[in-house]
C-alpha cells in the first residue's frame, strides 16, 4: 500500500490509496464498520470526525475510485503490537461508497470469514 497524501487548509485532506494485493486489501478493509471502512496507513495528523477525501485504486484497475468519508480509528505511531501508523475511515453513506464497497467485498469473496488479524482488529 501506499499513502501519497496532500492535506489542504483546514482539516480536509485529500488521500490517495493504492492497493494491489488481495491480502493488502483484506487487512485494509474495516466491514464491522456501517456502510464500510478502509484503513489508511499516514502519518499526518488527524482528529476523529475528521472529514477524509479518498482516491482509490484497487487491484489491476486503472480508474481511480473517489471516496469520502469521516475517521472513525485512529492507530498512532508506536502503537502496540506493531501496528501500522494510520486511520480509518468510515465510507459516507452515497451511491459511489456502496459501488466501492460491493467491489471490495467482491474481491474479498470467502476472505471475509477469515479471522486472520487486519490492521484494525
Amino acid at each position: 500500500m501506499s499513502d501519497h497524501a496532500k492535506q489542504p487548509s483546514g482539516r480536509a485532506g485529500m488521500l490517495s490509496l493504492t492497493i494491489k494485493e488481495r491480502a493488502a486489501l483484506y487487512a485494509a478493509y474495516m466491514p464491522h464498520v456501517k456502510g464500510g471502512g478502509l484503513f489508511i496507513p499516514t502519518n499526518r495528523p488527524y482528529q476523529m470526525g475528521d472529514q477524509v477525501y479518498m482516491l482509490l485504486t484497487l487491484m489491476e484497475d486503472a480508474n481511480k475510485l473517489p471516496l469520502s468519508g469521516r475517521v472513525v480509528w485512529i492507530t498512532p505511531a508506536g502503537a502496540q503490537g506493531n501496528r501500522q501508523q494510520g486511520i480509518g475511515v468510515q465510507f459516507d453513506d452515497n451511491e459511489g461508497a456502496a459501488a466501492v464497497r460491493a467491489k471490495i467485498e467482491g474481491i474479498l469473496g470467502n476472505a471475509m470469514k477469515s479471522t486472520r488479524h487486519t490492521h484494525t482488529m
